[in-house]
């Protein structure tokens, strides 16, 4: 019975300690996630220009109907586009630029291991926005450092335009990718530090080249690492705001109009530079980043699967 009941204590005390770290992260999800997403939930069915509106009319779905008629069709179908390419390439440079720097942080540096990580986690905690004007110095036409040594070195015959559509669908990528690097990094090195020792060593024992090695001893066990890094890429692309904004998307540069950039001037920018209203801000929310979500929670089922 004393068994027992020091068994049901100890339970009640891990109970305790989970809630007790679990109550912090939970209070700031549901402030700054699930409550603004109950209060704007029913401004899609009003008329409301902006949160200072006090004219506002029941419309019912007819924002539904808007967003996909012109002119809120004629920026929304191009900002996704764009927000798609981005988000193709940035999942790439998750693997080009997280997965060779776990795998040599895991095999080759072991004797520097915190001051090489400190390096390559340092671009994350760099501002978004902050990257996005880094982008716009370096591509500057006349002045930008990138340009003058590539011209320099004779790569290439004339300066590269920053604001061009196509400059900025590989450089914005190209450069989150670089700033997210050490995060990706650090995910997957995680995958890498659960892969068993023993399984490694009898790997190399058997002869397995490193290619080998990776694809069949490595990637199995990355796999719940791969699917977050998969989620996190898939949501905050998405979502990219400070990057866009950093490189001239409040500032008439068409190619960092993207969705967020989008629904922030069309339900915050306010006066002549407002396109469209709150309401349908929120509706286009709805509609895009729903699916995203519904997709986020399979694979997360799925990560649960194969783990367990």
């Amino acid at each position: 019975m004393k068994i027992a009941s020091g068994l049901n204590r100890r339970k009640k005390i891990n109970t305790i300690m989970d809630l007790v770290f679990f109550s912090p992260q939970f209070i700031l999800y549901f402030i700054f996630t699930l409550l603004p997403f109950f209060i704007a939930l029913p401004i899609i069915f009003t008329s409301r220009v902006n949160f200072l509106d006090t004219n506002v009319a029941y419309v019912g779905l007819e924002n539904f109907k808007s967003i996909f008629q012109e002119p809120i069709i004629n920026e929304y179908l191009p900002a996704v586009k764009r927000t798609a390419v981005f988000t193709l390439i940035n999942y790439a440079t998750v693997f080009v630029f997280g997965m060779p720097l776990a795998l040599l942080l895991f095999e080759y540096v072991s004797r520097l291991k915190q001051g090489f990580f400190s390096i390559i986690f340092m671009p994350y905690v760099v501002s978004g926005l902050g990257v996005g004007m880094i982008i716009t110095m370096l591509l500057s036409r006349d002045s930008g450092t990138l340009n003058l040594l590539l011209l320099k070195l004779h790569i290439i015959d004339k300066p590269i335009d920053v604001m061009a559509e196509s400059t900025a669908a590989w450089a914005l990528p190209l450069f989150a990718g670089w700033k997210n690097a050490g995060f990706n990094m650090a995910l997957f090195l995680s995958g890498l530090l659960s892969v068993p020792g023993d399984t490694i060593d009898a790997s190399k024992v058997d002869g397995a080249s490193y290619w080998q090695r990776f694809r069949y001893v490595y990637l199995p066990q990355m796999k719940p690492s791969i699917i977050i890094a998969t989620i996190m890429c898939l949501l905050g692309s998405f979502g990219a705001f400070d990057i866009p904004v950093g490189f001239g998307g409040l500032r008439g540069n068409r190619s960092a109009n993207f969705l967020a950039v989008l629904l922030y001037q069309m339900g915050f920018s306010g006066g002549e530079t407002q396109t469209g209203t709150l309401a349908q801000a929120v509706t286009i929310s709805l509609v895009t980043y729903l699916p995203l979500v519904i997709i986020a929670i399979f694979i997360n089922r799925y990560q649960r699967k194969i783990t367990y």
